[in-house]
């Protein structure tokens, strides 16, 4: 059975094309569900109309199928709610220069 803290960390190896830091660290998942080998993401994007999303999504259910044990994976997009800078990781934030 696959753990949540596994599917986190592989969703560290996933990337918005446009931003230089992993799906994790910038705040844009909001949920990971695992049941056996079916794991369940919620996920959003820095912006709803983001040229990007079905790429995105995809490239994440194939990572997620990647890990050992995974046979199913699901990929929902939500907006609500909508995502802010303050989502972000502190390391995110110093990588792309806007740390406080």
């Amino acid at each position: 059975m696959v753990t949540r803290e596994e599917v986190i960390e592989a969703l560290k190896d996933c990337y918005d094309p446009e931003i230089p830091v992993n799906i994790v660290d910038l705040g844009l998942i909001y949920d990971v569900e695992t049941e056996g080998d079916r794991v369940h993401v919620e996920m959003t994007l820095t912006a709803p109309g983001c040229p990007l999303h079905e790429s995105i999504s995809r490239d994440v259910r194939e990572r997620l199928l990647k890990i050992e044990g995974v046979s199913d994976a699901e990929v929902e997009m939500v907006w609500d709610p909508p995502w802010t800078y303050d989502r972000m990781s502190q390391e995110a934030k110093e990588a792309l220069g806007l740390a406080r």
